[in-house]
């Protein structure tokens, strides 16, 4: 996760330097042809739109979508990421409205537990990026409940929409954790899209955004 965080940020903000839309400049720099066709129909999912040049809207309130795609571990299961945020420029609130994920881990045995393991793993990691925040002293934990540590609740689900890529004839790889590697990213680039500024580091609390703000 901290990996590719890194380098699909890093790669978002190559894309802007150059003036290229995000999700263009990762396919033309792209030749595994498996992740080539993930990210097409990645964006005929999300019915993508080119953002190069866009500028940040006006507004207490404004929206901004991201991407991010990973081939996990380099050697297994593809994952393309689209997520569409709604960010509070008054109170530094991010908000995760919908997120696209088109999944290729080869042969599917079981469609149903996939959709399940890919929905945990959303919003168990949407929720990691937004709010949840260990805290501790120099003796000890003192995140001790759910009031210390905090995880989002239904209102803050995103609605997720999937495209299962299913290849009978390769073998089967796992699902469990390679969602996972592409939410904080994907995130953090709509927040760049929305309003303009880059995200370091999880999780995305208000104070963060009003600080990134304030810097920018």
């Amino acid at each position: 996760m901290q990996n590719t965080y890194a380098n699909e940020c890093f790669l978002d903000e190559c894309a802007a330097a150059a003036g290229v839309d995000p999700l263009e400049y990762r396919t033309r720099n792209l030749k595994d042809k498996r992740g080539l066709e993930l990210l097409e129909r990645l964006a005929k999912l999300a019915n993508w739109q080119p953002r190069a040049g866009r500028k940040p809207a006006s507004g207490d309130v404004v929206k901004g979508r991201g991407v991010s795609y990973v081939k996990y571990e380099l050697v297994r299961t593809y994952v393309g990421a689209i997520a569409d945020v709604e960010v509070n420029r008054r109170t530094g609130k991010v908000r995760v409205e919908r997120f696209y994920v088109a999944h290729d881990c080869g042969q599917i045995i079981n469609p149903d537990g996939l959709k399940n393991q890919l929905e945990g793993g959303v919003v168990q990691t949407v929720s990691r990026t937004l709010i949840e925040d260990l805290q501790w002293n120099r003796s000890r934990v003192t995140s001790l409940d759910w009031e210390g540590y905090p995880v989002i609740t239904f209102p803050d689900v995103p609605e997720l929409v999937m495209d299962l890529i299913d290849r009978p004839t390769e073998p089967p790889w796992g699902v469990g954790e390679p969602v996972a590697a592409v939410v904080p990213s994907a995130i953090s680039n709509a927040v760049y899209d929305a309003i303009g500024v880059r995200l370091r580091s999880v999780p995305f609390t208000p104070d963060k955004v009003l600080a990134a703000l304030k810097s920018a």
